[in-house]
């Protein structure tokens, strides 16, 4: 039966900050965390800390995925860590890992497909057998088709390469409006059609503001900037409707909200800016609390 609960809001939080920042914005009401790491684990206790965030958050939250942001396909360390975070998710009561796909840089995006079989095939399997599902982040990192940086599943033609090359049931996407829009990709069209696919496994709550004027007058190589990164609630999305069609098609998880972009609410105003995206995205899924129906 569904539950407002069925998706929950939070948002993403660094495990290299500990207990204390989890502490500070649980208060807040955020629903789920995605616990990160930047290129490597590197020293972060990633199995150790289990315990102490679990009894941090207790029933008020959930940890919705551990995030690993690395190139596994030029970085073996980042191979590895993707596979320690695959053994140590069940630790935090989770079966979510994402992170990018990686990238051969500087090549065309197609020769970075061999290797993407051979490291994602056996992380593929190691998550099949552990029972987590493994989620493509899709920002583009400033790369390009010819040119990639970091990760390669930005684009819905490469992630249809993707899956073919990987056809694992535990291999999906990491999915938010922010990059389509970016890449002036309407996300609504574009979730509609994903969604029947099942591989939206995740959803980030991050947003664009696309500038169609300065487009219209200046064009795309016109050295004025016309899109920008926003928090949920400050962009162009109607998340009303992003949740709508998750819900449509029986989508269960949440939606983090991936903060430290927007370059208006930034700085001393990103907690404001969070809090502010994480009532918004309840607003937009029916509250924050459901209302139970007459008897």
């Amino acid at each position: 039966m569904a539950n407002l609960l069925d998706i929950r809001v939070g948002t993403l939080a660094p495990l290299e900050r500990g207990t204390n920042y989890l502490k500070q914005m649980l208060p807040h009401g955020f629903e789920s965390f995605s616990l990160t790491f930047w290129k490597q684990i590197g020293p972060i206790d990633v199995e150790g800390s289990a315990k102490a965030v679990l009894d941090t958050l207790g029933d008020n939250a959930i940890v919705s995925a551990l995030t690993m942001f690395g190139n596994p396909l030029q970085d073996e360390q980042a191979a590895r860590d993707l596979a320690r975070c695959i053994d140590a998710a069940h630790l935090y009561n989770c079966s979510l890992v994402s992170g990018f796909a990686g990238a051969i840089e500087g090549k065309p995006l197609p020769e970075s497909l061999p290797q993407f079989k051979k490291v994602w095939t056996e992380l593929a399997k190691r998550a099949e057998d552990k029972g987590v599902r493994l989620a493509f982040e899709n920002c583009d990192m400033g790369g390009t088709w010819k040119a990639p940086l970091w990760n390669i599943a930005h684009a819905s033609t490469a992630w249809e390469m993707l899956f073919n090359e990987v056809p694992s049931p535990n291999l999906g996407l990491e999915w938010e409006p922010c990059h389509q829009l970016v890449s002036l990709v309407d996300p609504i069209a574009q979730l509609r059609e994903w969604m029947p696919s099942g591989k939206i496994f995740h959803v980030h709550g991050k947003d664009a503001t696309v500038a169609w004027d300065v487009i219209k007058r200046y064009g795309l190589r016109g050295g004025k900037p016309y899109v920008w990164h926003r928090t949920p609630g400050f962009g162009d999305t109607n998340w009303t409707d992003v949740i709508s069609i998750l819900r449509i098609h029986g989508y269960v998880g949440t939606i983090d909200i991936e903060g430290w972009h927007d370059p208006v609410y930034r700085e001393e105003m990103e907690t404001t800016a969070q809090v502010y995206a994480l009532n918004h995205l309840k607003h937009c899924r029916g509250g924050a609390t459901g209302v139970s129906n007459p008897r």
